[in-house]
C-alpha cells in the first residue's frame, strides 16, 4: 500500500453515483485535467445498441440494460488510464463494484432538491417517467443508499461547478487517496 493513488496511476478512476450528479461532466473533466481517455458507460451501450437508454428500457427492458452495463463494466475493468462514468445503477450490483475493487471509485451526490432541478423537463431519463418525479428521485435514492455506502469515497456535488468538483477529485487523487498500485 502506498498513500496516494498518482495521476500517473494506470488504474481506473470511476465515477459513479445518482443520475444528475454530475458523473458524466465532471467525468470528462477530470479525464482532461489527468490527460485519460473518457468513457461514459450509457453513451457506449447506447453506440453499440444504436439507440438511446430510454429506447432500450423501452423495448429490451431494464433487465436487458443492466445486463449490458454488467458487460462494460467488465470491459472496461481491464483497461489502464481511464475516467469511468458509470450509470447511476451500475455499482449497485455488488459484482460490478467486486470488478472496480482495485479502482479508485467516487461516488458523487447530491441532494435530492439538486437533482430533480438539474433532470427537470429531461425526457431521457427512463427511471424518471413517472406522475412525481421528486417523489421517484427519493425512492431511488433509498432503495440505492445501502449500495452507494459501499463506496470509500463520496464527493457531493450541491451548489458546486464541474471544475470545481473535478478539481476537488484531482487534489484528492494527488494527496490522499490510498490504493494498491
Amino acid at each position: 500500500m502506498i498513500d496516494t493513488f498518482p495521476a500517473h496511476s494506470p488504474l481506473p478512476l470511476v465515477l459513479t453515483g445518482f443520475m444528475g450528479a454530475g458523473k458524466t461532466s465532471v467525468g470528462q473533466a477530470v479525464a482532461a485535467k489527468l490527460a485519460r481517455d473518457f468513457v461514459d458507460i450509457d453513451v457506449a451501450i447506447e453506440e453499440e445498441e444504436g439507440m438511446s437508454v430510454s429506447k432500450i428500457f423501452e423495448t429490451r427492458g431494464e433487465a436487458y440494460f443492466r445486463a449490458r452495463e454488467t458487460e462494460w463494466c467488465a470491459r472496461l475493468a481491464l483497461r489502464d488510464h481511464l475516467v469511468i462514468a458509470t450509470g447511476g445503477g451500475a455499482l449497485v450490483n455488488p459484482s460490478n463494484r467486486a470488478r472496480f475493487k482495485d479502482a479508485f471509485v467516487v461516488c458523487l451526490d447530491a441532494a435530492p432538491d439538486e437533482i430533480y432541478k438539474r433532470l427537470k423537463g429531461q425526457g431521457n431519463r427512463p427511471l424518471l417517467a413517472s406522475p412525481n418525479p421528486q417523489q421517484r428521485i427519493a425512492e431511488l435514492m433509498s432503495a440505492r443508499r445501502d449500495a452507494y455506502a459501499q463506496i470509500e469515497w463520496h464527493l457531493d456535488t450541491t451548489g458546486k461547478s464541474i471544475d470545481q468538483v473535478a478539481d476537488e477529485i484531482v487534489g484528492y487523487i494527488k494527496t490522499h487517496a490510498s490504493r494498491k498500485l
